[in-house]
């Protein structure tokens, strides 16, 4: 299992202080990768990363550590991958940004995340694909249930495009491993948003042979939790890595802090009267 590397869809949550951070933290990146070898970055799907950031990234995370980033949405969202409306400048200013990563050995790969309402369309995908630079690894998520399909699947391999295995409402957990590398996300399954959810062991069970099929399938595994609110993300990945027999002395640590938190009586707030 030494190709598998789990981690959570961003890290700087101010609501992860108590059940995962100490309270004081003054480097939450620096905190988590105490923890974990991975983590995604979602920040970069709302806005550019200046190269100041991208440098931070290299400089206060581990030096066996990796990162996966997302698209941003101008990309992916607000232009739906049409290079006739410059989607290939823009995604030629997104790369060379994180090419710092890439050189320092810190980027495992780039997520394109299509939204719900984008269809199939697998001409325009195929063109998207075609001006992908080549020393970079993607993965695609799809959140459409046109996608999925054998097309989706040929494509996919002959791009090297890796597919994106997600636990989500939209879609089922199917299993497809179209490249070298292979990428799960679990969004949870909450209403509203999905992602503010907690997993129980019994949900998570039947993820532990899925991974360990793909293991021996991909060269490299990728696996994040995106059920960020209250802590839920590294609270579950901990329970994955525990089941999966690769929790580590650090992790162990965490997860007795994080299981000593949820055991804390919930503080209630007592009116006029008390």
């Amino acid at each position: 299992m030494d190709n598998v590397v789990l981690g959570t869809s961003g890290w700087s949550y101010r609501e992860w202080i108590g059940p995962f951070y100490a309270k004081g933290v003054k480097s939450m990146l620096h905190a988590y990768g105490r923890v974990f070898k991975t983590v995604e970055i979602n920040s970069t799907f709302y806005r550019y990363p200046t190269e100041k950031m991208v440098m931070g990234w290299v400089r206060y995370s581990p030096s066996d550590f990796v990162f996966t980033a997302k698209l941003p949405k101008l990309i992916t969202h607000e232009k739906k991958l049409d290079l006739a409306k410059g989607v290939e400048e823009d995604l030629q200013r997104y790369c060379e940004t994180m090419r710092t990563l890439l050189l320092n050995g810190k980027l495992g790969c780039l997520l394109i995340q299509l939204p719900p309402k984008y269809e199939y369309n697998i001409d325009q995908l195929e063109s998207f694909f075609k001006i992908l630079p080549a020393d970079f690894k993607f993965a695609v998520e799809f959140r459409n249930l046109s996608w999925l399909r054998n097309e989706t699947w040929d494509l996919l391999n002959r791009y090297k495009v890796a597919y994106t295995i997600v636990d989500e409402p939209l879609l089922p957990p199917e299993i497809h491993v179209t490249s070298s590398i292979a990428y799960f996300r679990w969004h949870g399954k909450g209403d509203k948003p999905w992602f503010n959810y907690r997993y129980s062991k019994e949900e998570l069970d039947p993820w532990i042979p899925k991974v360990n099929e793909v293991s021996r399938r991909a060269r490299k595994v990728y696996g994040y939790f995106n059920n960020h609110f209250h802590g839920y993300a590294p609270e579950n990945c901990l329970q994955v890595l525990e089941m999966l027999g690769m929790l580590e002395a650090g992790q162990q640590e965490a997860m007795g802090r994080v299981k000593r938190h949820r055991q804390r009586p919930k503080q209630t707030t007592l009116g006029a009267f008390g």
